[in-house]
């Protein structure tokens, strides 16, 4: 404060030693043109001072109008000061006090200039010269519902004043009209305009007073908590109507007092509007109670939400198993607690989860039930429940990803049930599964189905040795139960080896040399036990077909007859070619017994050895 003075002292002992010139010269060098501004209006220069405020000062151009209005004033000018009071925005007070000894100018500069400030105050100013029916005029004009609604209510005009206050809306007018209502003791009428007014705690008070209780309802909806509290009360405390009251309390965020009375009076509609508002927030003593209820009332799913809500897992899922509830995944989650929850030990987690997979298994969620399981850990029984599924897709990602010996073994079984011959990739992951399982005497087992495959649906003994080739090389590395027993599986496999490679030796030798080929295939006869490795019927074939080229037809029925006795069971022409036995039983004159060939017959006679469609490649070679 001190500083100020000073310096202000100062600056007026310049402004004595100073000329004028000087001290305009000097404000402008300085760029002061706020002190500037003053000084011109100090000395009377006006337009200079206007000037200045509107090219460098504007922060004080509106004072700057403001004061040479007043000088206009002062001197007389009372058309020029009224302009700068308009450019000052001050206009709506200084005018009307300038111009208040004369109130025809008065009247006719506001009719000229349409304001509605100014319109309110001539009808403020009519008012109270007692000129009510050109004030509500003026009223009107400025759009002051509510001066127009009190001048109506003092006339005695209500009907006129409730029309205003209906179509205008507006909350000042609706409140002084419903006072004026219930003056005069009509309740309804001021209930209304209460609402209208958005006064609602006036407007319930009201409805307790004159037993308006369907308005008070709807009011109380309307209003505060605390209102709707009031009016909860008011009517339990009457003892009808009990569902507003619970409902009411409901909205007013009191459920324990909502449940506790709609228990009491048997609100079960209410009950169930209530359940819908409850959450894992809520109390778990009100949840636990409506959940009973719920069960009770034989309402299985809700009870179970609410279980889930207050975080009762054992028990929502006790009550889906007792009552057959299907298991929806949102429900699933819900009782899955996290690994850092506090809720449950680690133990106790993983146990629940495991009852949910359970529970899911039995319904025939089996995505679900996968789920579960590999959140509790349980990868085996998850696998069971994906196999279960038939998802080939998914089997094989989750055992590629849960590099589990028992699951790889898991997967290729179940591959193996699918058709493999048809697509390589699933050969492949059978192959790729049982060698990452380390399940080699099982891969050798494969492999001898393969193989087998190979002779019966193909022909192709090339083929069919080298998976037995295959099959013979996982046995030799498996470990099984004992060595006696891997030594006479080993065995057992060499022999079928053997046999099938003097079959596909004695079967190229027959180009070159037919007679031995023919000694071998017959050699191949005797061996017991053939069929297990070489089907009998393709030895016959060879023997029947080689004797019908070179025309002894006598030795050909002899074959045809010894493997009718040998494979009776099956249709020769499985193995050969009808228009052989035909020719064979014609050249000897036999009489062709009844044959029924199957649709699609299979034999590698030279001329379709060529339409056989073969099985994909899996990996062995001759």
């Amino acid at each position: 404060m001190f500083t100020l003075f000073y310096s202000h002292l100062i600056h007026l002992y310049f402004l004595y030693c100073l000329t004028q010139e000087e001290a305009e010269q000097l404000y402008k060098t300085c760029k002061r043109y706020d002190l500037l501004n003053r000084f011109y209006q100090a000395w009377g220069k006006w337009q200079k001072a206007i000037e200045t405020a509107e090219s460098h000062d504007r922060v004080h151009l509106r004072t700057t109008y403001y004061n040479y209005a007043k000088h206009l004033e002062a001197i007389g000018d009372r058309g020029g000061s009224l302009g700068y009071y308009e450019r000052s925005d001050t206009h709506r007070f200084e005018i009307p006090r300038m111009l208040q000894e004369d109130p025809q100018e008065l009247q006719n500069y506001i009719n000229k200039k349409k304001d509605k400030s100014l319109w309110k105050w001539w009808a403020q100013y009519l008012e109270s010269q007692s000129d009510l029916d050109t004030a509500l005029k003026y009223y009107e004009m400025s759009q002051d519902y509510l001066s127009l609604v009190r001048v109506h209510c003092y006339l005695k005009n209500i009907e006129k004043a409730s029309e205003i206050a209906n179509e205008t809306g507006n909350l000042a007018a609706s409140y002084h009209l419903a006072r004026k209502y219930e003056s005069q003791g009509d309740m309804k009428q001021a209930v209304h305009f209460y609402t209208r007014a958005q006064a609602y705690n006036n407007a319930i008070r009201l409805c307790k007073e004159n037993n308006m209780d369907d308005h008070l309802m709807n009011l109380a909806l309307l209003s505060t908590p605390e209102d709707m509290m009031d009016a909860a009360c008011y009517y339990e405390e009457k003892g009808e109507q009990m569902d507003r009251a619970v409902m009411l309390y409901q909205k007013a965020g009191h459920l324990s007092k909502a449940l506790e009375l709609a228990f009491a009076t048997e609100q079960f509609g209410a009950l169930q509007l209530i359940a819908d508002d409850l959450d894992e927030k809520s109390d778990p003593a009100l949840l636990a109670r409506c959940s009973d209820f719920f069960i009770e009332h034989r309402q299985f799913e809700k009870a179970v939400e609410l279980l889930l809500a207050a975080k009762k897992y054992n028990d929502a899922l006790q009550l889906c198993l007792e009552q057959n509830l299907v298991i929806t995944e949102d429900m699933a989650e819900k009782m899955t607690v996290s690994k850092d929850s506090k809720e449950l030990s680690e133990e106790a987690r993983r146990e629940l989860l495991e009852r949910i997979a359970d529970c899911c298994m039995r319904q025939g969620s089996y995505h679900l039930a996968t789920k579960k399981y590999t959140q509790a850990g349980n990868k085996v029984k998850a696998m069971r429940s994906l196999l279960k599924s038939g998802d080939t897709e998914k089997i094989v990602f989750f055992a590629g990803v849960s590099r589990q010996r028992e699951i790889y073994i898991m997967a290729a079984n179940y591959l193996q049930s699918l058709d493999w011959r048809k697509d390589p990739d699933i050969l492949k992951n059978i192959i790729t599964f049982y060698n990452k399982g380390r399940a080699l005497d099982l891969l050798a087992g494969f492999y001898d189905a393969c193989a087998q495959m190979e002779i019966d649906e193909y022909q192709n003994y090339e083929k069919a040795l080298g998976a037995l080739t295959e099959a013979y090389k996982c046995l030799s590395k498996a470990k099984l139960r004992s060595p006696e027993e891997q030594e006479r599986k080993l065995a057992d496999m060499q022999r079928k080896i053997t046999l099938v490679k003097r079959f596909i030796q004695a079967r190229r030798m027959y180009s070159a040399d037919s007679q031995e080929a023919v000694k071998q295939f017959e050699v191949l006869l005797d061996e017991p036990d053939l069929d297990s490795a070489v089907r009998v019927g393709d030895v016959y074939r060879l023997l029947v077909e080689h004797y019908a080229q070179q025309q002894d037809f006598q030795k050909a029925y002899r074959s045809l007859e010894e493997m009718r006795s040998k494979i009776p069971s099956v249709n020769l022409t499985c193995y050969v070619s009808q228009s052989t036995v035909e020719a064979v039983h014609r050249a000897l004159a036999i009489p062709l017994p009844r044959l029924s060939a199957p649709e699609h017959i299979r034999h590698n006679s030279v001329e379709d050895s060529e339409e056989v469609e073969e099985m994909p490649d899996i990996g062995y070679d001759d």
